[in-house]
Formats: C-alpha cells, structure tokens, sequence
C-alpha cells in the first residue's frame, strides 16, 4: 500500500474516532457543556490535560525552533514544563476548590466585581485567539502536505472538524475526545524517535541517543552537528545567541503565562474533588513528561538529517521528501548564482516572508516572489515542518509517516478545541448570562455557548489563514499575554486577603495593554526594529510577558493600598480556599 493511501486511512480513522467520540459523549446540560459535570477520573482528565497542554507548538514547533536555533531553543523548554508545575503545585486545586466554571467566574466572585469579571473576559478572548491562531495554522500545515491541499484549505478542513466535537460534545466531549487524541499524539511522536535514534545512534531510547555517539564513530550527535553546522558557516548548536536577559524574561513569561492559561486552568474543575484535581496534575506532568523530554533528541536528529541530505547537493540529486514538502509550499530554493548547487548557510534567503508562487525556476524548483535581498543561503525551510518531515528525511516507512500525519493534527486539533470552548463558555456564561442577559434559562445559554464557538471557529480560521508568525512563536505571544494578566490577579486572589477589586482590575488592564502593544509595535507596525538594539532593556517581544506581569503586580498593590480593603466576608472567602482540605469533595462557594 502506498504512503499516501496509508495516510488517508489512518488520518481519516483518527477523525472518525474524534466524530464517534464526540457524538457519544454530546453534552446534554450546561454542567456536562462547561466542565463535563465535573465527573472526569484523575487519570483520564491527566491525558486529557496533556492532549490540551502539548498543542501544535509542542507537537510540530517546539522541535523545530530548537534544530533551528539550538541551545537559545531551551527556553521553550524550560519556561512551559516549569510553568505546568508551577500551574499543578500553586492554583490548580485552590481554584478547583473554589468550585466555579470558569477563569473569568473565580475573577468576578473573588474580586466581588462584574466589571473584573468583564475584563478578565476580554483577557481570555485575546490570549485564546492568539493561541488558537498557532493551532489552526499547524492544522493547515499538516493538512498542506498529508492531504495534498492548500494551507488555506487544510484550516477549513480543520476548523470543520473542530466545529463538530467542540459545539455538539463542549467539555463533556472534548475531554474524552482529548483522551484519544493524546494516545495518538504520544503515539505517532515517539515512533519516528525511537526509529530515527536507533538508525542514527543504534540506541532505541530517544533521551539517551541524544547523548550517545553517531553509530560507527567516536563522535556524539552534538559534536557531529556542530561539526555539520560550521561547515555550512552557522554558530554551533550547542551555543547561545540571547542575552542573559532575554532567556530569563523569556523563560518566566512562559512559565507564569502557562499557569494564566485558562484553557489549562479550566481542565482542573472538571474533577470530581480537590485531591482528584491534585492527582490529575501529577498524571498530567507525567503524560506532557514523555513528549518534552523527546523534544530536544528529536530536534537534534532532524537538524542532523536535513544538513546532511540537502546542502551542496544539485536539485535533480535533492531526495524525494524535498519536493514533496515543494508542493505544499514549506520548502524552497532559489539558484541566485546559477551554478545549479542548493546554498545553505546563515542569514534570510528572501526578503521578507516568503510568497509562494507557480513559477519554476530553470532547474525546475518552486519559486517564491520576493527574492530581493542578497544572502548567504539559497534555501528557505520553514521550521514548523521538522518533526512532520522527520520520518521522510529518515526514509522510515510509509506507516510511521501516516503516523506523524495524524499526530500532528491530533495535537492542533485537541488545543484548538479547549481553546475555542473557553471562548464560548467565557462568552455565554459570563458575559450573557452573567451581565447582558441574566434571566435566560439553561437551553438558551447552552445555544448562545454553541453558537459563540462556531463564531470563534470561523475567527479561529482567519487567524490560521493569516498567521502573525510561526506557530511556537504565536503561541509563546499567547503566553506572554497571559503572564501580564491573568496570572496576577489569580495569584493575589488566592495568596491576599487585601487585594481588592480596584488592583486587580488596574493590573489586569495595565499589563494587558503594555503586553500587547509592545508586541504589536514590533511585530506589526515597526518590525524592522525588531532587534536586540531596539528592545526595551533588551527584552524580546517574546519576553515581554514577564516585564507586563511586573507591571500588573506594581500597579494592583499599589491601587489596592489607595483604595478601600476588600469585604470582610471576600477574605474569609479567600482564607476559605486555603485551608488544605484536599481529601473531600470541593466547596462551592
């Protein structure tokens, strides 16, 4: 059987499954829509937190971005798996505790406010539309390359699928829809790893092949890729660019922003007590564990694979995998000197993003429309498609490829889902039911939750369509945003009995808007500027989560102490929260 035939089988099983899923599990009341009746086994809620946590970032980008940038690559790394414990260890069972539905809910009750409770809405829909534009975009990415379409093609395949299991099954659905989509994930991720470390290094154990010798030599797979990477002129891999700075600033935005997702947050009040949601965390940490661990082995393998198969080759002599990943628009090579030979070295091989276009040039490669600027490389490669060419780069057989095909969308589609079903329920229960249209019934607030995420699918798919970025960089935008938020007032509202509404409101605005008009600044209306020299104290877009969190702490404590302490019955509440009553069931309050 052919590989693309395998592909259509196994991607279409996947889907079928998810269909099947959700359709079984359609949620009936608000309660099963919102947090699936809050009756999700710790084991089964872990898997389902991993599959909503490890999105097309970890799955497709996070790989990718480290084989392109080494060492400064960590961040990633390091910022989202100490963020999921800071998340598990510090809020999770507290805001479990305090019984709510949502993010924007525990604002409103905590910070006796509907006006905190409408800013934190607004805080959820520009995090969560954000990180769902990374989501959709990997889904077009797969979708470009497995199912021979267009990107833009492959986002509206995807955010049909989405559509379905979100709006019919909400967290009821999601949830055990989630379940399978980790087992695919983790599947189809660490298959290809276990294959290509064993050719590359003859050990079966991604982690350690990682720190083994290249099969044959006395070489480790480090030293032989800093070896490949000077030959072509890059810095070695194993060395940093980022200032100090930059990777601290960077690293604690991701961290303090994962723990202000509250699309993570939300997978916690869907256990049946405070201890289930302890659990679930652990099983979680453990689940996400397998995959950031693989992570850096994975990327060090395909940066080892793609040097070692591309450069200094002409293109007739350029393997298949090359032209197949031409097609779908994510790899191409422009012969600026004529000499028929793929450049490959450091700088921008065209100016600006790359536009694709139908010409071809006289050896017969795509083209791309803005070839303006003079640079060292011929060759453009987008990172995001690493791990999903990974196994054709190894030549692997065609099973694994179909493999990796339905991981990946497994991985865009499952966070896609939580996101856009945060959106709805932010959207239905506390903006409609809880300000605009307070005496509506169950039924009609379960219809506004529905129609709200099909409205979010569709922006969901603008933003696919019309990315800001690569995924992993949307999505560490996303969580930038979110660090300068949410995290704040979360934090004080559960560890302050003085942090009053008027803080926490100041803060939130604050840090949003500081957030994410720097990144807009240089991301969109001054990118030229975008560089060390240009960064406020040299801190990166990227970074700059952490310094709006900084922000909203200075501004919150400080308006609090101006302004009037909060109700007496408000601290009890928060001293209420506190207490470690683990053991038994959670208290609504």
């Amino acid at each position: 059987m052919d590989t693309q035939t395998l592909i259509y089988l196994v991607v279409g099983a996947t889907f079928a499954l998810y269909i099947g899923i959700a359709i079984w599990t359609r949620a009936g009341s608000t309660s099963e829509y919102y947090v699936a009746s809050k009756g999700v086994h710790p084991v089964l809620n872990g898997m389902a937190t991993g599959a909503d946590w490890m999105s097309a970032a970890s799955f497709i980008s996070m790989a990718g971005i480290i084989s392109f940038i080494g060492l400064d690559g960590s961040v990633y790394l390091m910022g989202w798996t100490g963020g999921y414990v800071l998340l598990a260890m510090c809020l999770a069972p507290y805001l479990r505790k305090f019984g709510k539905f949502t993010v924007p809910e525990f604002i409103g009750e905590r910070y006796y406010s509907q006006t905190a409770r409408l800013v934190a809405v607004v805080c959820v829909i520009f995090i969560s539309f954000t990180y769902v534009a990374g989501q959709m975009r990997g889904v077009g990415i797969v979708f470009s390359r497995y199912l021979e379409v267009d990107i833009n093609v492959g986002v509206m395949i995807g955010m049909a699928i989405v559509f379905f299991y979100s709006v019919l099954g909400g967290m009821k659905g999601i949830t055990y829809t989630q379940v399978a989509q980790y087992c695919v994930m983790i599947f189809a991720y660490m298959v290809p790893a276990i294959f290509i470390s064993m050719l590359i290094t003859g050990n079966p154990i991604p982690q350690l092949g990682f720190g083994s010798d290249v099969s044959g030599t006395d070489t480790s797979v480090l030293d032989r890729l800093n070896g490949l990477g000077a030959e072509l002129g890059f810095t070695p891999y194993t060395n940093g660019t980022k200032s100090t700075i930059d990777v601290f600033f960077i690293t604690m935005a991701l961290m303090v922003g994962t723990a202000g997702l509250p699309h993570v947050i939300v997978r916690f009040f869907t256990t049946p007590t405070v201890s289930d949601a302890r659990k679930s965390a652990g099983y979680a940490l453990l689940f996400i564990a397998i995959l950031y661990t693989t992570a850096p082995a994975v990327a060090a393998f395909a940066r080892t694979n793609l040097l070692t198969s591309i450069p200094n080759k002409t293109y007739t002599e350029a393997p298949a995998w090359f032209k197949t990943w031409e097609k779908a628009g994510l790899i191409a090579w422009m012969d600026k000197n004529n000499d028929g030979i793929i450049q490959y070295g450091p700088g921008a091989p065209f100016a600006g993003a790359p536009t694709f276009t139908a010409e071809r040039g006289e050896q017969g490669q795509r083209m791309v429309s803005n070839a303006a600027t003079p640079a060292a490389t011929e060759l453009y490669v987008d990172r995001d498609i690493m791990v999903l060419a990974n196994p054709e780069i190894a030549n692997l057989p065609g099973w694994v490829i179909a493999l990796i095909a339905a991981g990946g969308l497994a991985a865009a589609l499952s966070t896609a889902a939580g996101l856009l079903l945060v959106i709805s329920t932010s959207i239905s229960h506390d903006l409609l039911k809880s300000n605009i249209m307070p005496r509506i019934n169950e039924k009609q607030e379960l219809l506004a939750a529905r129609i709200a995420a099909g409205v979010a699918v569709i922006v969901a798919g603008l933003f696919g369509i019309y990315p800001p970025a690569f995924v992993a960089q949307v999505v560490a935008f996303a969580f930038g945003l979110a660090a300068a938020s949410f995290f704040p007032a979360i934090v004080m509202g559960i560890f302050s009995k003085t942090m009053n509404k008027e803080g926490a409101i100041a803060g939130m605005v604050v840090g949003l808007a500081f957030t994410f008009s720097y990144i807009v600044y240089f991301k969109f209306i001054n990118p030229a500027a975008d560089n060390a020299a240009s960064w406020w104290l040299g801190v990166s877009p990227e970074g700059i989560g952490t310094l709006g969190m900084i922000f909203n702490f200075v501004v919150a404590v400080v308006v609090s102490r101006l302004t009037s302490a909060p109700p007496e019955h408000i601290q009890h509440l928060v001293e209420d929260i506190r207490i470690p009553r683990g053991a038994g069931a959670a208290v609504a309050h």
